[in-house]
């Protein structure tokens, strides 16, 4: 997760970025062209351009921000659609800037556990596999550790990403103790002196107590070896889940003690608002979005680039951001 990347891989990732959220972007579009046809901007333009805002996902504290500094600006004339994306821009930038962070490492930790939980299909594996890759390409030492058990397919893999980056990985058979997988991954882990040791878990709907009491158990287990492990407790979260994001990530902070958060198929999705709606509850570190599957559609969560890309606006605005 280096920061030397040269500005044409960086452009590149604007690039994706800006194409994985189109389908946000595109319909913010669509939905504020019909509301600034008018182009006088009163009381019913303000309140349609909040609603737009709200059906984006983007929260009702964002869509009432913005209401407000549009109504103070001066645009006796009307207000343009470029206008709108400058201010949207603006203030989602200004939510996110304090909670977009990489995923760093506690090098004191051996091996810092990254521990990751969400509910089914987020991409937890996918997500581990592309973080293994990063760490790996950073000069890391890396474990695994199978604990989603309940499905083979899983297991296999999570193998795979291991075999693809050199990373041990320490799995058992299916219908195995979850509990049991993380406490031997942990001792094996630390006999090794590896940096880090990332482990899957079961997706599991946060309204479901049996499995969320076992993801608590892990937890608990893992401290019998190292008390301030799992450093890291990092929710997967899939956008196009829309505002049932935010009842995921308040459960899984009460059972699992959530530290920090990935959002994934933003691509797939025209709820991408649902990103800033996140950071403005929560205030918890965003690492990284995906936009794809590939490995390299993964990078560490910019803020700037994520609200000139869900406006609409180009990349050649993002320092004014």
């Amino acid at each position: 997760m280096s920061g030397n990347e040269a500005p044409t891989e960086k452009k590149g990732w604007f690039a994706r970025l800006k194409a994985g959220v189109s389908r946000t972007s595109n319909a913010l579009t669509e939905n504020l062209t019909g509301v600034l046809t008018k182009r006088k901007l009163d009381d019913d333009t303000l309140e349609e351009l909040e609603e737009v805002l709200i059906k984006a996902d983007l929260g009702f504290a964002m869509a009432d921000r913005i209401r407000e500094v549009l109504s103070k600006g001066r645009y006796e004339k009307g207000i343009s659609e470029d206008d709108v994306r400058d201010v949207l821009a603006t203030e989602v930038a200004r939510v996110l800037d304090p909670v977009a962070a990489p995923l760093t490492l506690d090098e004191a930790a051996k091996p810092h556990v990254i521990l990751v939980v969400g509910v089914n299909g987020t991409g937890k594996t996918t997500t581990i596999g592309k973080l293994a890759h990063q760490f790996s390409r950073d000069g890391k030492t890396v474990m695994l550790a199978a604990g989603d058990t309940f499905r083979a397919a899983a297991i296999d893999q999570l193998k795979i990403w291991g075999g693809r980056v050199g990373a041990e990985v320490v799995a058992k058979d299916v219908g195995a103790d979850p509990a049991g997988v993380a406490f031997e991954a942990l001792e094996r882990a630390k006999a090794a002196g590896a940096d880090v040791l990332l482990i899957d878990t079961a997706g599991r709907l946060h309204n479901k107590g049996g499995l969320m009491a076992e993801l608590a158990k892990v937890v608990r287990v893992l401290k019998k070896i190292d008390e301030n492990a799992p450093q890291t407790v990092l929710l997967v979260l899939d956008a196009t889940t829309g505002q049932n994001a935010l009842n995921q990530v308040q459960t899984f902070q009460e059972i699992a003690g959530v530290t920090n958060l990935v959002v994934t198929k933003l691509d797939g999705t025209a709820r991408g608002g649902i990103v800033v709606a996140i950071a403005e509850q929560f205030g918890l570190p965003i690492n990284a979005i995906g936009v794809g599957e590939g490995i390299e559609d993964f990078e560490p969560f910019d803020a700037r680039d994520f609200a000139r890309a869900i406006a609409g606006a180009g990349q050649e605005n993002n320092a004014a951001a």
